[in-house]
């Protein structure tokens, strides 16, 4: 199989809707965003002229007000997989989620949790806010701190209970990853200036769509009760403009900044796989040059 991976905004679907396209593939989704019904515009989900015909799977899995859960995401990321590798069908794995996508190509077992510790880290998050457990996390696990952001409370009351219940960094709690499919992974990126622009035009164009509208729609079924969508960049930033918390032109920078931050996460993250192979995505040859890649491992047809 082959799996498009890096930073949000560098042009991982219309590579992988190219290589699809050529290889006789069909897309499984690995950004956890695009697994919500409804979160369409804020999540640059790929639209019927976008996906050019080609199969998508794993989009609108998800209620906005259920929790994300990576282990429910491989088991039906996998069974897709499993179903096109049967047929003879070529799965690209595409996204941005490193977790995810690492949770589909390698088979990891997660560590535990404990309810009772869990709804007290959860407690003092309501009671305290993001800002003061990642203070927390930043003392005990400087590495967990810094791969999270400050405002994403799930995942800093994750870490949290990881560190309190095996007394270990969170990174270290994690297996060796074992290979689970055969798999070429391509990795784009785009010059860190350049990249910063494109996340500003996104931003840009996702306002035009009518983004406000989208999130003022999901919120009217339960975005503000759902402990992963709510805090989605933009829908945070949106439901904070909407609460009457941000301006419009706060949250919209916000939005912007928020995502650069995200993205050099991201960088950070799949540049530590020393098996990707990386394209610069500006290049104009770029599905050819991908193609070549995929040729010379015997991929497609």
């Amino acid at each position: 199989m082959v799996a498009v991976v890096g930073p949000t905004a560098t042009g991982k679907t219309a590579l992988a809707v190219e290589l699809a396209r050529r290889l006789g593939g069909e897309v499984v989704n690995a950004d956890s965003m695009q697994l919500y019904r409804g979160m369409d515009i804020g999540t640059a989900k790929p639209g019927a002229a976008e996906r050019r015909g080609v199969p998508h799977h794993l989009l609108d899995v998800w209620h906005v007000r259920q929790a994300a859960s990576v282990v429910e995401y491989a088991r039906l990321a996998r069974a897709a997989v499993d179903r096109l590798r049967a047929a003879g069908t070529v799965p690209l794995l595409v996204g941005g989620s490193g977790l995810y996508v690492r949770a589909v190509l390698d088979d990891l077992d997660f560590p535990g949790t404990d309810p009772a510790v869990r709804a007290r880290l959860q407690a003092e998050l309501a009671d305290a806010g993001p800002a003061a457990l990642h203070a927390r996390l930043a003392a005990v696990d400087p590495e967990a701190a810094a791969a999270v952001l400050p405002s994403n409370g799930r995942r800093i009351v994750r870490a949290l209970e990881v560190v309190e219940l095996t007394g270990r960094p969170f990174r270290a709690t994690l297996p060796e990853p074992r290979p689970r499919y055969p798999a070429v992974v391509v990795g784009l990126d785009r010059e860190p200036a350049e990249l910063d622009a494109r996340v500003a035009e996104r931003v840009d164009r996702m306002w035009a769509a009518g983004f406000v509208a989208e999130v003022e729609a999901l919120a009217a079924e339960g975005l503000r009760e759902g402990p992963t969508a709510a805090r989605a960049l933009g829908y945070a930033q949106v439901l904070a403009q909407l609460d009457g918390a941000l301006t419009a032109d706060d949250a919209r920078e916000r939005t912007v900044t928020t995502t650069r931050r995200f993205v050099r996460r991201q960088r950070s993250w799949f540049r530590r796989d020393a098996a990707t192979t990386w394209f610069d995505a500006a290049r104009p040859d770029l599905a050819d040059a991908v193609g070549g890649l995929l040729a010379g491992r015997t991929i497609g047809r």
